[in-house]
């Protein structure tokens, strides 16, 4: 069993022992997540976000521990925040406020509380598609109206679509002035899912002025914020939202489920500035009911004890982007991969490979038939999202190499 310092919170994983690594595809086949359910046995599923990992030694510890010791109870207090506060400070410099916080059962649990705060029936959330499809699905689900500002061709935040959507969703005019008071929120993804665009500090700070403007509230799912490159020299640093300035009336949720592969033990935390505290203390305390005890003792384990390891899955991830990108260039050279400084997905348009007589909706399972991979779909992530396909490169590298090589040979043109 791995040891871990406590003290210093990092774990001594050797730096070159990559969790990608460690499992065969029997191995991941046992599995009964949706992952390995979904699809036949001669199907590579490489679709969802779920990472080809053992559990970390140190999740393993902390949730035999609450077993042997019967701590399996209803939760209580800011643990989460607590264990995520030195982690963010350490990872990203920033300094989350522990006291206004709220611990939640997951990630769009928690966005769809603040939304509920934040707007009414009726009112609109502006998302920049293509996006995840959670944020069409959830805020559809409570009622609002979706508003998309989609990112420009390169995959960044566009300001002059956002001023557009801004004025649609406050019901502004079309000389694009602030609207009539109606509320509105954008709901960002920050690291950007699926393009893996990092949003830079000016960019953000640029956002958050211009949603002041028309009263928009700015609400961030930072789940994948632990998944930027620089660490091991690629990629620019992950920006928190709230470390900007002009968030003081920001939400932004964060979550160890993505980069600890912990799905099956989902919790998440809502996090505020000072301007938002009070909004936070409307969530409803019976929100807070569904959250899973072991899965704050697992998140928190995480926190504390995961540097090495997550930069270990890191150096792993970023090695498998290059190898993908590679294989594909020289398999199907039409397939374009958008350059990505985060998440461990990667987004690929396959319009120009694709056979004359496929339209791009029938992408996904063009691929899913000719090459037996199963991709994420592209056409739920919103505009942009047609003739795109989403891999998960969060698995070994000889089973990337054969989806690579399965994907390449159906698109050869």
């Amino acid at each position: 069993m791995t040891t871990t310092d406590r003290e210093a919170g990092t774990s001594t994983v050797p730096a070159a022992d990559n969790p990608l690594e460690q499992l065969t595809l029997d191995d991941l086949r046992r599995r009964t997540s949706v992952k390995w359910r979904v699809y036949d046995p001669d199907v590579l599923p490489m679709f969802v976000a779920e990472m080809d990992t053992p559990t970390a030694p140190f999740v393993a510890d902390a949730v035999a521990r609450a077993l042997a010791d019967g701590d399996t109870g209803y939760h209580t207090g800011p643990m989460y925040a607590e264990a995520l506060a030195p982690f963010a400070e350490r990872r990203w410099g920033w300094a989350p406020d522990v006291a206004s916080s709220r611990t939640l059962p997951d990630v769009m649990v928690a966005v769809t509380e603040v939304l509920r705060v934040l707007t009414s029936p009726g009112d609109a959330v502006v998302v920049t598609p293509p996006v995840y499809p959670p944020f069409y699905e959830f805020p559809a689900g409570e009622g609002r109206q979706v508003v998309e500002a989609p990112l420009t061709t390169d995959a960044r935040l566009d300001l002059d679509t956002l001023e557009a959507a801004f004025g649609r969703a406050t019901g502004g005019g079309p000389d694009g002035g602030p609207g009539s008071g109606r509320r509105a929120v954008l709901l960002l993804c920050n690291p950007h899912n699926p393009t893996g665009t990092v949003h830079t500090r000016a960019e953000l700070e640029a956002v958050l002025a211009l949603a002041d403007r028309y009263g928009v509230r700015v609400v961030a799912d930072e789940v994948h914020a632990p998944f930027t490159f620089e660490c091991v020299g690629q990629g620019a640093p992950f920006v928190p939202l709230l470390s900007v300035a002009g968030a003081d009336r920001a939400i932004v949720v964060h979550s160890a489920s993505k980069a600890f592969n912990l799905a099956g033990l989902r919790a998440a935390v809502a996090l505020g500035g000072p301007g938002a505290a009070a909004d936070l203390r409307r969530v409803p305390e019976v929100a807070g009911h569904a959250v899973n005890h072991l899965a704050v003792l697992a998140h928190a384990a995480a926190y504390t004890h995961g540097d090495a390891w997550l930069d270990a899955l890191l150096a792993g991830v970023a090695r498998n982007r290059g190898l993908a990108t590679r294989l594909l260039a020289e398999g199907a050279p039409a397939v374009r991969v958008q350059p990505a400084e985060a998440t461990y997905l990667a987004w690929l348009d396959v319009r120009d490979a694709l056979p004359a007589d496929v339209a791009p909706a029938a992408a996904h399972g063009f691929v899913l038939d000719r090459a037996r991979v199963a991709l994420g779909d592209g056409i739920p992530f919103g505009s942009g999202g047609t003739g795109r396909l989403r891999l998960n490169l969060a698995t070994s590298s000889a089973v990337l190499t054969d989806a690579a090589r399965r994907i390449a040979a159906a698109l050869a043109r």
